[in-house]
């Protein structure tokens, strides 16, 4: 099972490459604005997760810069995932409120939907 799981995963991450989306271009001042309120967030993953992957297109697709983190292959990352999110499941958005809060997203979809319409995205 494990050498299927690992030739699936490759085959994702060669096809990611293969058909990676083209970054919108925005007017440097919009661009840093995103980055900004971005730098406050970050995105715990698997590399060849089929749903992390869809995320990861979405965020090359509207040029944002959220900071992955490996849930799987990095035991700090993974720790924090399931110790202050409550579950060792990805995708997940980790974001950080102005007042200190900490929200955990999951979902692939709840994820798209939720920056889609912070940032107003198509």
């Amino acid at each position: 099972m494990k050498i299927i799981r690992w030739i699936l995963g490759q085959i994702i991450l060669v096809l990611d490459f293969m058909t990676s989306p083209k970054a919108v271009v925005r007017e440097a001042a919009a661009q840093k604005a995103i980055d900004d309120v971005t730098a406050t967030m970050s995105m715990y993953q698997f590399k060849t997760c089929p749903f992390c992957v869809k995320v990861r297109r979405e965020l090359k697709r509207h040029a944002l810069h959220i900071e992955l983190r490996d849930a799987k292959g990095n035991a700090r990352h993974k720790a924090q995932l399931t110790q202050e999110g409550g579950r060792h499941k990805v995708p997940c958005l980790r974001i950080e409120q102005a007042d200190g809060a900490v929200e955990w997203l999951y979902e692939s979809n709840d994820i798209i939907a939720r920056l889609k319409t912070q940032f107003k995205l198509a």
